[in-house]
């Protein structure tokens, strides 16, 4: 695989998570098919390691809002030899919170998007992704059962 084609498929990677988390569809097939069973997601204020149980772990964090959108940058990919590359992309969410949520309807961010990926067995997969809060507007989201 040349690194052009390696570059836009792991680029891909980012693209089709954010893609998941806009329409729903966070499945055990969603995370395999785009992270390592060791991948580790850390946003400013929560982390997941493993692959097991990301999917659940990023609905339960979804629920608190009634819909998302997610407006990334291309990913700039770096190749880190034949098997391993880095990544970063800037990204603002807009996250509508349910319309029994007192204050501002919607909570927006900036962020920096960082991350890591290994080629395995089927392909490019990821192994990590950081996010980190550059601005935000709105309302954050409130703890579980505050609606």
């Amino acid at each position: 695989m040349n690194s052009v084609t390696a570059k836009a498929e792991i680029g891909g990677l980012l693209d089709r998570y954010l893609l998941g988390l806009d329409d729903e569809k966070l499945d055990d097939d969603w995370a395999r098919a785009l992270f390592t069973d060791d991948a580790r997601v850390e946003f400013p204020m929560a982390r997941h390691e493993g692959v097991g149980g990301l999917a659940d772990w990023h609905r339960r964090a979804l629920d608190a809002f009634a819909r998302t959108q997610h407006l990334n940058s291309p990913a700039v990919v770096d190749l880190t030899g034949d098997e391993r590359a880095v990544l970063r992309a800037n990204l603002v969410s807009t996250h509508v919170h349910h319309p029994d949520t007192p204050g501002d309807p919607l909570f927006v961010s900036g962020t920096l998007v960082r991350g890591a990926a290994r080629r395995t067995g089927a392909g490019w997969r990821l192994t990590e992704l950081s996010f980190q809060l550059v601005w935000s507007t709105g309302s954050p989201p409130r703890p579980a059962g505050a609606r």
